[in-house]
């Protein structure tokens, strides 16, 4: 997801906003279908610099205007009046994110480098606009508010909440150093992404031999050699340090040797002895975070940081981590004893280690469910999951999706969709898809938002983004995926499927734009109807044959279900724990590798996983403060997303029932944050969510309350 995060600037504009014509493309207002769409065609880099700063100049501007207007503090003329304000500099920062997440390159990265503490001074100056909080305050505290509708006394009140939380009300030392601290941290942030995607570029596994290859299937071998093409490599193959090459590498890989070699590249980034090192920007990153809280009065940043999310303490996340954690640990140590038991009836004369696990947990996997990966992915195709995931969303949400080729791209590789609603014809979105890997893109999968729905400056619809990792294979042959980049597919899908469905009036609260651990819940959910057989018997296709998944292959899945959720349970909690437990460092003087090893020692945790993000690679909680102290969100989420699921199963349609499905759109994916989630799920679901249907998805015992 992606936040505005305003800067001001401090010399004068060279050039105006707001012509249409202007030679500078970034400063025309968007154009062409949908309400505007970004000129990507028209746009070149050099321009980018400049434009920021006229943007963020007018920014500041309109926000002085709404500070100083004479008139008494109303709604209209403060709160609605600032949910206006910013349009070109949204969209310029829409651009600038794409280019760092996507084209991120040698001359990108100076720039981004610049202009990201002027983007936290900007918000500062925001924040501590003495005169500004007071309209906002005299709007929040008036007793007019109660003639306000509901969503305008919630976006009075997200404008309150965040200016208090921010320290509006601190004192003038206090703000002139959480200011310093905000610029600070802004400019270390794209440090270490920057430092992560260069280790992502620049190791990578390379295999020489024919043997190299031995045990790949015939896609991941495809990808590997056109992987050293591109690269102009002298060698026959090539293994990317990512997570979508890595993975299946070390699943599927007979070589021990290479396994271990393409694990400690992986887990390594940001950690080796180069100029790219994490360590101490982590490190510095964590003292201004405690010091920052502090000044805004708290105890930790942990404690500021779930000031304003659904679980309040951190003290609720580590009952609820710890709950989970002791029986996927045991999971996890049962899970080993059968793997182990396969090395010894093969010869083996070694203990698993972390490099070994995913490949001796597919064999124990086809042991016991008779279920083989290579069994299961030549039905996964990416594009007909595609089409499968827009099936679920008309059947669920009433969405049709058509590709369109009007609209400008920012790379080839990237398509557009209209999205529409079914029932109505109404044009709701604009959805991209961006599917591939490629040099400068950074790893994973994620959603964007680069334009929130909204109507309170006329009826503006969405444009969101999916983007994600895929290896690209022999020119005309599909991509095929694993189960598990699929689970990843239908979960980006969701959040972007969150963002397609709201209907709300101000932007501030549309779509993903709810607390952090709680905006996981609409993608998680998601994920249930991948398995679903509907799904799985119109689109999970076989790529040579044409044939639907047999039924026996389907039961097959969904009876080894919950198999490895120990491992897959395991080193997320351990980074979740991990993340809360830094976060909650009064004085965070550390050595990030002995504080990791000391920390997972004390957990127990079994030496055969790492943490799915170790703390030099962890860009979730380093690259911004977003997910910081708030990776437990995707288990909270998760608590939620099953008890939810279970309102379908539990319902006479299963899965596709309508009226469930209608409950989930009026109390969930329409309505944004303009509802307190914790109300707004009890509408749908009638109760508050309990953790037993989280235990029973993961096959974990449930503990007698």
């Amino acid at each position: 997801m992606k936040k505005i995060i305003l800067t001001l600037l401090m010399s004068a504009p060279l050039v105006t906003a707001n012509a249409q014509n202007n030679p500078n493309p970034f400063l025309n207002n968007w154009s062409g279908p949908y309400g505007g769409v970004p000129a990507f065609a028209d746009y070149k880099l050099k321009d980018l610099k400049p434009a920021l700063e006229v943007a963020m100049q007018e920014k500041l501007n309109e926000i002085n205007t709404i500070a100083n207007n004479p008139k008494p503090a109303t709604f209209d003329n403060t709160i609605a009046a600032l949910e206006k304000a910013g349009k070109l500099l949204s969209q310029i920062r829409a651009v600038f994110d794409i280019y760092g997440s996507n084209l991120s390159t040698p001359e990108f990265a100076p720039i981004e480098s610049e202009m990201t503490p002027k983007f936290s001074e900007l918000s500062s100056k925001i924040y501590q606009n003495e005169k500004l909080f007071a309209r906002i305050a005299a709007v929040y505290n008036s007793p007019e508010k109660k003639k306000l509708t509901a969503e305008q006394q919630r976006v009075a009140w997200y404008y309150y909440s965040n200016f208090v939380r921010e320290g509006a009300k601190a004192d003038a030392k206090s703000k002139a150093r959480i200011a310093q601290i905000n610029q600070e941290l802004a400019g270390l942030f794209t440090k270490f992404s920057q430092n992560q995607l260069a280790d992502e570029s620049n190791y990578y596994l390379e295999l020489k031999t024919a043997a190299d290859f031995d045990g790949l299937p015939e896609e991941l071998k495809n990808a590997a050699i056109s992987d050293a093409k591109e690269r102009k490599l002298s060698v026959m193959g090539c293994i990317a340090n990512t997570r979508s090459s890595i993975e299946p590498f070390l699943t599927f890989s007979n070589r021990r040797d290479l396994r271990e070699k393409a694990f400690q590249i992986f887990v390594s980034r940001g950690d080796n002895d180069n100029a790219n090192n994490n360590n101490a920007i982590l490190v510095q990153i964590l003292k201004l975070r405690a010091e920052k809280a502090k000044l805004l009065g708290f105890k930790t940043f942990a404690d500021w940081s779930l000031s304003n999310t659904m679980a309040q303490s951190p003290q609720k996340t580590l009952d609820l981590m710890l709950s989970v954690w002791k029986p996927a640990v045991e999971k996890v140590h049962q899970d080993v004893s059968e793997m182990q038991k396969i090395v010894e009836l093969e010869g083996g004369n070694f203990k698993i280690e972390p490099w070994d696990y995913r490949y001796y947990a597919e064999k124990v996997r086809k042991a016991k469910y008779d279920l083989d990966q290579n069994d299961v992915k030549p039905y996964l195709q990416l594009e007909k999951l595609r089409e499968g995931m827009f099936w679920v969303a008309g059947e669920l949400f009433h969405l049709n999706f058509k590709q369109v080729y009007n609209v400008p791209v920012y790379h080839p590789d990237v398509r557009v969709f209209e999205v529409s609603n079914k029932l109505t014809g109404k044009v709701v979105g604009v959805w991209y898809f961006d599917p591939y890997a490629r040099t400068g893109k950074r790893s994973g999968a994620w959603m964007s938002a680069y334009r929130e729905q909204s109507r309170v400056n006329g009826d503006v619809i969405t444009i969101v983004s999916n983007n994600c990792n895929f290896i690209k294979g022999k020119e005309g042959e599909p991509i095929l995926i694993s189960w598990e980049d699929a689970s990843t597919l239908f979960h980006e899908f969701g959040h972007a499927l969150h963002g397609l469905n709201s209907n709300v009036t101000y932007p501030s609260l549309s779509g993903t734009n709810t607390p952090r651990d709680y905006v996981e819940f609409p993608s998680q959910i998601m994920e249930r109807w991948l398995a679903t057989p509907e799904v799985l018997n119109q689109f999970a296709l076989h790529y040579q044959t044409g044939k639907p998944m047999p039924m026996a292959l389907v039961d097959r899945i969904e009876k080894a279900g919950s198999f490895n959720e120990g491992f897959s349970t395991v080193e997320t909690i351990a980074s979740s724990l991990v993340d809360m437990k830094l976060h909650l460092l009064e004085n965070p003087d550390i050595n990030p590798k002995e504080y990791e090893k000391t920390t997972l020692a004390e957990l127990n945790m079994p030496h055969e996983i790492v943490m799915r993000h170790r703390i030099p690679q962890f860009g979730h909680i380093f690259s911004s403060d977003d997910y910081a102290a708030g990776y437990y969100g995707y288990l909270w989420a998760d608590v939620i997303s099953a008890d939810a699921t279970e309102a379908f199963t539990e319902s006479k349609g299963g899965m596709y029932d309508k009226e469930v499905a209608k409950r989930l759109y009026d109390n969930v994916f329409s309505i944004g944050g303009t509802v307190d989630p914790a109300i707004a799920y009890k509408k749908f679901r009638g109760r508050d969510a309990n953790s037993d249907a989280l235990m029973r998805a993961r096959n974990f015992p449930i503990t007698k309350k």
